[in-house]
C-alpha cells in the first residue's frame, strides 16, 4: 500500500511539474521550430554516445561480477544488463531494475548467491562513488560560473540554490560513504542492533569492501568504466544540445556553449532528478536544465526545455530493448514469470539470511 501511494504521488508530482514546464503556448511553438530546425545527425551521435554508456556499465558489472568467481558467458550477461537497464528507467522508483537483475542472477548463479548479490550493490555504490567523483571536480573547475552568474528568468528557484541543494544530496552520499567505510574497515556492523534501518544492506556492503578492496586493480577498472559511462551520458545530453543548434545568445554574435560549462551543469540535473521526486525525473530534468542552461550558459528557455526531453527519449531509446530481452528471457530454474513483488521478496530474504550468517 505504501508503495502504491508513493508512485500516485510521483505521478502527481509529474503531471504538476509537465504542466509547469510545457503550459506556456508561446514556449511549445518555439520549441516546436526548434525541432523542426534541429539537426538529427546530433541525435544519432547521441543514441551512440548512450551506447557506449551501456558497454562501459556492462564492462564494470562484468568486472565485479568475475571478483566474485561468476562467469555469465556473453549473452546472459548483456540480457540481465538490458533487462535491468530497462526496468530502471521504466519502473517508479530506480531501483527496480536492480531488484530484476539480482533475481534472474540468482537464478543463474546457484552456488555464488552471496557473490551476485554483492556485485549488484557494489555495481551501485561505484558508480555513486564516480559521480561524486566527477560532480565535485566539474563544481570546483566552475564554481564561479555556477555561483556568480545572476539569475536572468523567474523559474520558482536559482541556480544558487539548486547549488546547496546538491552539496546537501552530495554531503548525505559521502557521509553514508565513510560510515559504510568505517564500519566496514573496523568490522562494526555486528555492533548494530538487529532491527537497525538497513543493517543488512550496511553487511553487505563491508564484505563488499573487504573483497574488492583486495582485489584492487578490478576495482579501479571497474571505477574507470563507471567514469566513462558518466561522462557518456553527459555527452548523450551535449550532442542533443547541438542538435538543437544551442548557443549562448547573450553574446553578439551567439557562439556555441562550451562543452565544460555544459558538463558542469549536468552533474546537478543527474543528482537531483535521481532523487525519486518525480517518475523517472520527468518534468523535474527540463525544469532543472532550464534554470541551470538558461541563467548559466544563455540558452533560450525552449531549448534548455527540450533538451531534457529530448535527452530522456534517447536514453529511453537505448534501453527499450530490455524489455523485448525479457519477454523472451528464460532464466535457469524458473518455469514461469514471476511478479516483482516475490522477486522483491525472494530477495530481500536472501539478504536477510546472508546478512545473519556474516
Amino acid at each position: 500500500m505504501r508503495k502504491i501511494l508513493i508512485t500516485i504521488l510521483q505521478l502527481a508530482v509529474t503531471i504538476a511539474l509537465l504542466w509547469w514546464v510545457f503550459h506556456d503556448h508561446e514556449q511549445r511553438d518555439k520549441m516546436s521550430k526548434a525541432l523542426h530546425a534541429a539537426d538529427y545527425r546530433w541525435v544519432v551521435a547521441a543514441v551512440l554516445a548512450y551506447i557506449l554508456v551501456e558497454i562501459s556499465a556492462a564492462m564494470r558489472w562484468q568486472i565485479l561480477l568475475r571478483v566474485q568467481g561468476i562467469r555469465l558467458n556473453f549473452f546472459r550477461l548483456a540480457g540481465l544488463f538490458l533487462i535491468g537497464m530497462f526496468y530502471n528507467q521504466f519502473l517508479p522508483g530506480g531501483t527496480g531494475g536492480d531488484i530484476i537483475k539480482s533475481y534472474l542472477l540468482l537464478k543463474e548463479t546457484a552456488h555464488h548467491k552471496a557473490g551476485a548479490l554483492l556485485a549488484v550493490v557494489f555495481d551501485r555504490l561505484i558508480g555513486l562513488v564516480a559521480l561524486v567523483t566527477i560532480t565535485v571536480t566539474l563544481v570546483t573547475l566552475r564554481f564561479d560560473l555556477l555561483w556568480r552568474t545572476p539569475v536572468t528568468i523567474e523559474s520558482g528557484f536559482t541556480p544558487h540554490q539548486l547549488l546547496v541543494v546538491l552539496g546537501l544530496l552530495l554531503g548525505v552520499s559521502i557521509a553514508g560513504l565513510l560510515i559504510s567505510f568505517i564500519i566496514s574497515g573496523f568490522n562494526l556492523f555486528h555492533l548494530l542492533p538487529h532491527k537497525f534501518p538497513g543493517r543488512d544492506k550496511l553487511i553487505e556492503i563491508a564484505a563488499a569492501y573487504h573483497l574488492y578492496a583486495r582485489h584492487w586493480l578490478a576495482t579501479l577498472l571497474a571505477f574507470g568504466a563507471s567514469l566513462v559511462a558518466h561522462l557518456a551520458t553527459f555527452t548523450t545530453f551535449l550532442f542533443v544540445a547541438y542538435a538543437l543548434h544551442t548557443e549562448d545568445v547573450r553574446k553578439t554574435p551567439p557562439v556555441p556553449v562550451p562543452a565544460i560549462d555544459f558538463f558542469a551543469v549536468m552533474p546537478i540535473e543527474r543528482t537531483i532528478t535521481a532523487v525519486p521526486i518525480s517518475l523517472a525525473g520527468i518534468g523535474l530534468r527540463e525544469k532543472l536544465l532550464q534554470v541551470m542552461l538558461n541563467n548559466l550558459c544563455g540558452v533560450t528557455v525552449e531549448k534548455a526545455k527540450l533538451i531534457g526531453s529530448l535527452g530522456f527519449l534517447v536514453i529511453l531509446l537505448c534501453c527499450a530493448p530490455g524489455g523485448i530481452v525479457y519477454f523472451f528471457y528464460r532464466p535457469s530454474g524458473v518455469p514461469r514469470r514471476v511478479r516483482l513483488r516475490e522477486m522483491e521478496r525472494e530477495v530481500a530474504t536472501l539478504e536477510h539470511e546472508i546478512g545473519e550468517t556474516k
